[in-house]
């Protein structure tokens, strides 16, 4: 399936109010290059020009290259020899696998938002995923988007659990652009229901309600991922 075009769905507003603190200028980069490769913007296969990208993105070509080489170590970008930097492939055949990984890391995670998360965050992850809810009711897929990656930074943040989190987030994106790559808005609803259930699990402080969100949104991915990979 061919992905619609999109815009930058990455950026969100936080649930916190206090100042985040200033943030590297490569990870800046980082997040700026991940949004335009997981939603297809760049698509697999296509040449990374650094030049480019520093223009695209506003930032400096220091901060471009270390985030550059970030991606090249968790195999989102590829390095050829003659070919220089290109976006890795979406591998079907490995997918499911990378469901598999991320299943036993979000389920930790959930885990312990469950047990760590402040009341702010609580609150926080709930009223992302019903946005969630409210964009998929809508077909919105940009909004939807952007709710997700905002429920993932709170979870993230509430678990307090770095280690968990460096290692997730490589599958998240393989995930985000396996789901725009193949993409059915039709499908979003249940998906928004899946994230609802994980944050008032955690919300509720339930572990087992949280790491029971945590495996329907997995199985929800892992069904979507076989349809594609059955055809």
């Amino acid at each position: 399936m061919t992905p619609h075009p999109q815009k930058n769905t990455m950026a969100a507003p936080t649930s916190d109010p206090r100042p985040l603190p200033k943030r590297r200028a490569a990870d800046v980069a980082y997040d700026a290059i991940e949004a335009l490769l997981s939603t297809l913007q760049i698509l697999p296969g296509s040449q990374i020009v650094e030049a480019e990208l520093a223009e695209r993105t506003g930032l400096g070509r220091t901060p471009v290259r270390e985030a550059l080489m970030r991606m090249v170590s968790i195999g989102l970008i590829v390095q050829q020899p003659r070919r220089g930097l290109l976006v890795s492939a979406i591998d079907l055949a490995d997918h499911l696998d990378v469901i598999q990984t991320r299943r036993v890391l979000e389920r930790l995670i959930a885990a312990c938002s469950a047990r760590r998360a402040t009341a702010l965050q609580r609150t926080g992850i709930v009223r992302c995923a019903e946005l969630m809810v409210e964009a998929a009711d809508r077909g919105d897929l940009t909004d939807y988007m952007r709710a997700d990656h905002a429920l993932d930074l709170v979870n993230h943040q509430a678990s307090h659990n770095d280690s968990a989190v460096k290692a997730v987030i490589p599958p998240i994106v393989q995930c985000r652009r396996f789901w725009y790559a193949y993409q059915h808005e039709g499908e979003i609803v249940e998906g928004a229901n899946a994230h609802l259930e994980l944050a008032q699990g955690i919300a509720t402080g339930d572990e087992a309600a949280a790491i029971a969100g945590a495996e329907r949104l997995m199985d929800y991915l892992e069904v979507f991922a076989r349809k594609i990979i059955d055809k």
